[in-house]
């Protein structure tokens, strides 16, 4: 699909996600119509999805940590989508640098490092090191819930 200056700035003013349809085309000054077929065109393609996004800051008995890993293979991609799918993770990316692999993972109370390392991590073969990165404050992280 091919991601024009419309698409785009449809995308742009969906960052407030209760934001309709009807406002939308009149600020581009195209169809509600038009709007609405474009987002629904972006969700099947994959390129949008749309969520409520929550501070994990904010939210009690809940942290936020960054792994870097790094492994042992060159199978970065076969790895990262297996990391994917473990309790916690939020994001997965292939990174250059001193890591293969950057993961964003959210904690929760009877869920927390330990457990991600030996019940999540363990699980994964191929894992040469990893390096945590606790987060105390952010700025701008919205993630979605996944608990």
């Amino acid at each position: 699909m091919k991601i024009d200056d419309t698409n785009i700035d449809i995308i742009r003013e969906l960052k407030q996600g209760k934001k309709s349809f009807k406002k939308i085309a009149d600020k581009l000054a195209i169809t509600e119509n038009t709007i609405r077929a474009r987002v629904n065109k972006l969700q099947e393609e994959g390129v949008l999805e749309i969520c409520g996004l929550v501070d994990p800051g904010t939210l009690p008995g809940h942290r936020s940590v960054i792994i870097g890993i790094k492994l042992s293979g060159m199978n970065l991609v076969e790895k990262g989508e297996e990391i994917s799918k473990l309790k916690g993770v939020i994001s997965v990316c292939v990174v250059t640098g001193r890591y293969d692999l950057i993961i964003l993972v959210l904690f929760k109370k009877n869920f927390g490092l330990l457990e991600f390392y030996t019940d999540e991590i363990a699980r994964v073969k191929g894992i040469n090191s990893v390096e945590t990165f606790v987060i105390y404050k952010s700025y701008n992280l919205k993630v979605p819930y996944i608990f």
